[in-house]
C-alpha cells in the first residue's frame, strides 16, 4: 500500500488522541521556564541537569516498576522500605569484598525475591495490594533497623558510587574536545540513528498492514522535535563531566520495559489484566501469574533503585527511602497512568518523574524548605488524579 492511499491522521485528531502525552511535555517545559528567572537560570545550566539525574534517578527507576503495578490495578507502598533494606544489604555485601557487579546482581536478586514474596500474597492469596505492601513497608523498615542496628553503613571506598555519580567519560578517561566531553554526543547520535530506523520501519509496516498513520509532515516534525530534545540533553551532559553512568542504566531500563509493555505478549496481558481482570481471565489469560510477574519486576527495580540511592549517599542509612513510594506514585499519575488501571506507559511516567524532579530541584535552588516541597507534591498528585478521573468520566469510562 502506498503512502498516498493510506489514511492519515490530521493535526487536530493527533493532538486530541494524544492530549495527555502532549500535556506532560508541555508541563515539563513550563516548569523549566517558570523556574528559570526564579533561579537566575541556574536550573538550566549543564551542571544542574546532570545533578538532577544524579539526585532523582531512583524516582524514575521506581516509576518504571510502579507503572506496571498500577496498570494491573495494584499499588506498592513498600518500595521506600525495600530500598532501605536492600541498600543496607548491598553495602554490607560490597564491604565484604564483593565487586560492584556482584553487589548489583545480588541486590537485583534480593529485590526480585521480595517482589515474589509480595506478589504471591497479592496474586495467589488474593489479598489487597494496599494491605500487603503496607505490611511490607513496616516489615522491611523494621528489618532495616535490625540489620543496621540503626547505624549508617559506610562504604569502604568510592567505587560503589560510580553507578550513581560517575560518568562514562571519566571512567574511560575521555578528554574534552573543545567545550564537550564526547561520549554523550556520540551516544545521542547513535541512539537517534537507531530511533529513526525503528520509526521508519514501524511506519512502513503500519502502512503495509492498512493501519492509520500520521501525515508524513507531522511524522517528520515529531522526529525533528525528539531529535532536538535528545541533542539538547546530550549538550547539557557533554558540557559538564560527560554522560552519567546512571543515565545509561536508566536508558537500558526504560528501553527494556517499554519494549516488554508495547511489543510482547506479556505486555499485552498486563494491559488486559489491568483493563478488565474478569474478561482477561475468561479469555484464558493467567491473570494471577501476570500480577505475580509484575510484582517481581517491581521488586527487582526497587533493588536497582536501592543501589543507585545508596551510591548517591555513599552510605546506607537506616532511614533511607523515606517517601520514595510517594515520588514514584506521583510520577506515575502525573505521567498519565490511570487510577482505574489498564492505561499507562513507561515513557509517560519518565516524563512525570522528570516533572517532579524539576519541581523539587527548582524549589531547592530557591532555598525553599522540604515542607514546601511536600505541599507542592500533594497538590500536584491530587490534580493529576482529578484530571484522570475527569477525563475518564467525560469519555464515559468511569
Amino acid at each position: 500500500m502506498s503512502e498516498r492511499t493510506v489514511n492519515t491522521t490530521d493535526t487536530k485528531t493527533l493532538i486530541k488522541n494524544n492530549i495527555r502525552n502532549y500535556s506532560m511535555f508541555i508541563m515539563l517545559a513550563l516548569i523549566m521556564i517558570i523556574f528559570a528567572p526564579l533561579t537566575n537560570l541556574n536550573n538550566l545550566n549543564p551542571r544542574n541537569f546532570t545533578n538532577i539525574f544524579f539526585q532523582y534517578s531512583y524516582v524514575l527507576i521506581l516509576a518504571v516498576g510502579m507503572v506496571q503495578v498500577i496498570i494491573v490495578q495494584g499499588i506498592d507502598l513498600s518500595v521506600g522500605s525495600v530500598c532501605a533494606f536492600v541498600g543496607a544489604l548491598s553495602a554490607m555485601i560490597y564491604n565484604s569484598g564483593a565487586g560492584l557487579a556482584l553487589t548489583l546482581g545480588a541486590s537485583l536478586c534480593i529485590g526480585l525475591l521480595i517482589g515474589a514474596y509480595q506478589g504471591f500474597w497479592v496474586a495467589y492469596a488474593k489479598m489487597p495490594a494496599f494491605i500487603v505492601t503496607l505490611s511490607g513497608m513496616l516489615l522491611f523498615r523494621g528489618l532495616t533497623y535490625i540489620t543496621t542496628k540503626v547505624n549508617p553503613v559506610s562504604l569502604k571506598d568510592n567505587t560503589y558510587s560510580y553507578l550513581s555519580t560517575g560518568t562514562i567519560d571519566e571512567i574511560m578517561g575521555a578528554h574534552k574536545i573543545g567545550p564537550y566531553y564526547p561520549v554523550a554526543v556520540i551516544a545521542a547520535v547513535l541512539v537517534l540513528v537507531l530511533f529513526y530506523i525503528a520509526e521508519f520501519s514501524g511506519r512502513k509496516r503500519k502502512i503495509e498492514n492498512g493501519f492509520e498513520v500520521s501525515s508524513y509532515s507531522l511524522f517528520i516534525i515529531k522526529l525533528v522535535l525528539i531529535s532536538a530534545l535528545a541533542l539538547s540533553l546530550a549538550d547539557r551532559f557533554a558540557r559538564y563531566r560527560g554522560l552519567p553512568v546512571v543515565v545509561v542504566v536508566l536508558g537500558i531500563t526504560v528501553f527494556l520495559f517499554h519494549f516488554i509493555l508495547k511489543n510482547t505478549v506479556l505486555g499485552r496481558y498486563i494491559y488486559a489484566v489491568g483493563g478488565n481482570p474478569r474478561s482477561a481471565k475468561l479469555s484464558g489469560i493467567n491473570s494471577e501469574f501476570v500480577t505475580f510477574i509484575v510484582f517481581c519486576f517491581m521488586g527487582m527495580l526497587a533493588g536497582l533503585a536501592a543501589v543507585v540511592s545508596t551510591g548517591y549517599m555513599n552510605s546506607a542509612l537506616p532511614q533511607a527511602g523515606n517517601l520514595f513510594e510517594l515520588d514514584a506514585i506521583a510520577a506515575c499519575y502525573i505521567g498519565g497512568v490511570s487510577a482505574g488501571g489498564g492505561i499507562g506507559s513507561v515513557i509517560g511516567v519518565i516524563v512525570g518523574g522528570l516533572v517532579m524532579s524539576a519541581i523539587n530541584n527548582g524549589m531547592s535552588l530557591m532555598n525553599l524548605g522540604t515542607h514546601y516541597q511536600y505541599v507542592v507534591k500533594a497538590l500536584i498528585l491530587l490534580l493529576a488524579v482529578f484530571y484522570d478521573v475527569y477525563t475518564r468520566r467525560k469519555a464515559g469510562l468511569g
